[in-house]
């Protein structure tokens, strides 16, 4: 009997710890840190991606820096690792994704749009219906971007005009204010 209490109480100690070094955004937790190619990364912030006039949430964001920082101009001019993690709350069909993608870029490298659109068609080719409770995980490191589609990398796309053109539709001009407010540490709505 005084096992059991231990173990549960062990497990409770533990559930605690775990907790403590996390932060949460619409029941969804994210961990502190991350290690990321060896790098120790911090979560900068936490961000709801809203969609249509009645404001559905699609998914949590987190971003993941090597230092904290509230100027997105300092995170999408670093070369240091970045982590962005995609948690949908709600079913989104491969097309709502790829015509996402297209829109975001179009908005933050209109002018680049020539030379990255075969990179964008990769980043789409590699994209299905993601359900509620899966995450696209994107790793910038150096100049490129790691993409892992629920937990399979499907690949890297290289380019530094690349990588810096995707983290900006989040830090930039984002799909809606709020988000890209979390992710660079102000409250997650």
């Amino acid at each position: 009997m005084k096992r059991a209490i231990l173990m549960l109480l062990t497990g409770a100690l533990i559930a605690s710890a775990v907790a403590a070094n996390a932060k949460e955004c619409r029941g969804i937790q994210f961990p502190e840190q991350v290690q990321l190619a060896g790098h120790p990364l911090v979560l900068n912030g936490l961000g709801v991606r809203k969609a249509t006039f009645l404001k559905v949430n699609v998914y949590v964001a987190a971003l993941y820096v090597s230092h904290a920082s509230r100027d997105s101009k300092s995170i999408l001019d670093s070369a240091e690792p970045q982590q962005l993690t995609l948690q949908f709350v709600r079913n989104v069909s491969r097309d709502q994704l790829t015509n996402a993608w297209r829109e975001g870029f179009e908005k933050v490298a209109k002018d680049q749009l020539p030379t990255l659109n075969a990179r964008i068609d990769r980043l789409n080719g590699w994209m299905t219906d993601v359900k509620s409770g899966q995450r696209l995980t994107f790793n910038r490191t150096g100049k490129s971007i790691e993409v892992d589609v629920n937990g399979v990398v499907k690949g890297t796309i290289e380019g530094e005009d690349f990588s810096r053109a995707f983290l900006s539709i989040w830090l930039a001009d984002p799909p809606n204010a709020e988000l890209k407010d979390g992710l660079l540490g102000g409250q997650c709505e």
